[in-house]
């Protein structure tokens, strides 16, 4: 898996950003491409259209957030993984950044071998599964293997936080789903974010599902759930 995927890494400071791009070589990752501000991993993101994304929060120029959610606007770049990195102190930035459609942080200074894990984790989402799982409901599509979502026969561009909340309540319709379960199936147990952040991730996903979001409902003082069908 690793051999073929292609990596980019958006830091400034350039000691990190060699020493990064020369781990991950040596554990299996031959196509690792580094940039030093912003643009210049806008550019190459949309040249490269790269497996995964490690994004500095404090780049000059354009900084790390405008990045993450020009990434996220972008139809291709969309549903590609990306994972902040976040020096001390910069809790709010990193909330923000989830809210934004970060996969996931790490914080400087951070083991490698930590980030190398990180990293495969969120990969091996996105390698087909050996059993094709397809759901249907009314117009939306989804494949779980594939990771595909499509309405009306166009293809989504969802996030990857946001296909799998997709999923997990396409899976079971008219079961509802509290914030807490759906922050503990997309991103697991303990995980550090907020309740705020599913309702902005289903915010978005209503703009996106417009007009079959009428089957998107919010159980007030619970949750969401799938119905209609």
């Amino acid at each position: 898996m690793d051999e073929n995927c292609k990596i980019l890494i958006i830091e400034d400071d350039e000691s990190i950003r060699n020493l990064t791009r020369m781990h991950l070589r040596m554990n299996g990752f031959s196509s690792v491409f580094g940039a030093s501000d912003g643009e210049e991993g806008l550019e190459l993101a949309k040249t490269l259209h790269p497996d995964m994304i490690l994004l500095d929060i404090m780049l000059p120029g354009i900084d790390g957030l405008t990045v993450l959610n020009e990434l996220r606007s972008d139809a291709v770049l969309a549903d590609t993984p990306v994972i902040l990195l976040t020096a001390k102190g910069e809790e709010q930035d990193i909330v923000t950044g989830l809210e934004l459609g970060a996969d996931d942080y790490i914080t400087k200074p951070f083991s490698r071998n930590i980030l190398l894990a990180r990293i495969r984790v969120l990969l091996r989402k996105r390698v087909p599964a050996t059993n094709r799982e397809a759901i249907t409901l009314g117009a939306l599509f989804l494949d779980a293997s594939t990771r595909i979502a499509k309405l009306d026969d166009k293809k989504l561009a969802l996030t990857a936080d946001e296909f799998d909340t997709l999923l997990l309540l396409a899976r079971s319709p008219e079961k509802v789903f509290t914030r807490r379960q759906i922050i503990e199936s997309v991103k697991g147990g303990d995980y550090p974010v907020t309740d705020r952040v599913v309702d902005i991730r289903m915010m978005k996903l209503r703009k996106k599902l417009e007009p079959w979001t009428e089957h998107l409902e919010t159980v007030r003082g619970v949750g969401y759930k799938i119905t209609g069908f």
